[in-house]
């Protein structure tokens, strides 16, 4: 976009051409000298009776007879009375204070392109939202078949101990069918080889499980609340026998993503690229793991710039996370190793998805 600028007025001083000569005026060649014009008289042009001899006299007339009908310019007097004098001065003071202080009109930068969501992303956004609602839903009524938490008077006794640890492997296999059903509703998703399929399940529930938990933390009593109604903190963790470097990343990591304050379809948009990562193992297809992934990182960023228009730093924010569960999933892995030394089985399940060979 140009940008024109006015131009200065130059500066004509009294004794300028463009002010002592008038358009149509005589050209510069016939301009007088001084103040008065001097032409050759026809007297002089014509020889002298007496004597001979002739002279050439220089007579002085007036402006007009220069040209006829043209007005002759003013007389320069060459000297300027001390109130002329006065008033270009200070019409030449308010020209330079008006030059410092003019600010220049800034180009206008182009108008901001504000994002949009296409109808297409808004209905993948809906339907992954409502998929959410529903697996949670589904996982709150497997309550009951969940081990209860044990209220025995010796809570250090072997029984009670195993049954923690069988109360807390439930919750694990209640959140990785929750995860299942949920990686079934994305789209794309079943459109994958069925290896492809476990591939991406295989290594990416850990992280989704540590999401949905980060979902459920309450910074107030620092705790985490699972199936609606069990609410643990981290003495909870370590009395169901995981260790405190496992505990402590795992409730870090909800503190900071409660912080961010994210809403349901963030979560889900989240879930979703995290499931669609093309660097898990075994993946055969991995340009069409791109694809599917570009699509939800393109989702996210749309409506995260409508959400959060003033906080530009949100997105990236979102991705680092991601960065950090990859962190987090190889502490669960030792975790994982170091339940295997203490002889605590995992159920098949868990133990499928997590490569424990027995």
């Amino acid at each position: 976009m140009s940008l024109w600028l006015e131009a200065p007025v130059p500066d004509v001083t009294p004794d300028s051409a463009a002010e002592l000569w008038e358009p149509g005026a005589q050209d510069a060649r016939s301009r007088p000298l001084g103040g008065s014009n001097y032409i050759i008289s026809e007297e002089a042009s014509m020889p002298q009776s007496a004597g001979g001899a002739s002279r050439v006299g220089l007579e002085a007339t007036e402006p007009t007879a220069l040209l006829p009908g043209v007005e002759a310019p003013p007389e320069a007097t060459g000297v300027l009375s001390e109130e002329q004098i006065r008033l270009k001065k200070l019409k030449r003071q308010e020209e330079e204070q008006a030059q410092a202080t003019s600010v220049p009109p800034r180009a206008s930068s182009p108008p901001q392109v504000l994002p949009q969501l296409s109808p297409e992303q808004l209905g993948m956004i809906e339907k992954l939202v409502a998929a959410q609602q529903q697996c949670n839903r589904r996982s709150f009524s497997d309550q009951l078949r969940v081990t209860p938490w044990p209220m025995a008077p010796d809570p250090q006794s072997r029984e009670a101990r195993q049954q923690r640890f069988a109360h807390f492997t439930e919750l694990a296999i209640v959140s990785v069918q929750e995860i299942v059903d949920f990686a079934k509703q994305l789209p794309g998703f079943l459109q994958l080889s069925r290896e492809d399929q476990i591939a991406l399940l295989k290594t990416s529930a850990i992280e989704v499980m540590l999401l949905e938990t980060s979902r459920r933390y309450n910074p107030g009593s620092e705790s985490i609340t699972f199936l609606k109604d069990f609410s643990y903190n981290r003495e909870d963790f370590a009395k169901a026998g995981l260790q405190v470097e496992f505990i402590n990343p795992i409730f870090e990591f909800s503190r900071a993503m409660n912080e961010l304050q994210l809403n349901d379809a963030e979560f889900a948009l989240l879930i979703a690229i995290s499931i669609f990562s093309a660097d898990r193992p075994n993946v055969q297809d991995q340009l069409q793991v791109e694809r599917l992934q570009h699509t939800y990182v393109e989702a996210l960023h749309a409506y995260v710039s409508i959400h959060h228009p003033h906080d530009r730093l949100m997105f990236p924010r979102m991705l680092m996370k991601l960065v950090s569960l990859r962190t987090l999933s190889s502490v669960h892995s030792e975790q994982v190793f170091a339940l295997r030394l203490q002889d605590k089985k995992l159920p098949p399940l868990l133990s499928e998805i997590w490569d424990v060979h027995e």
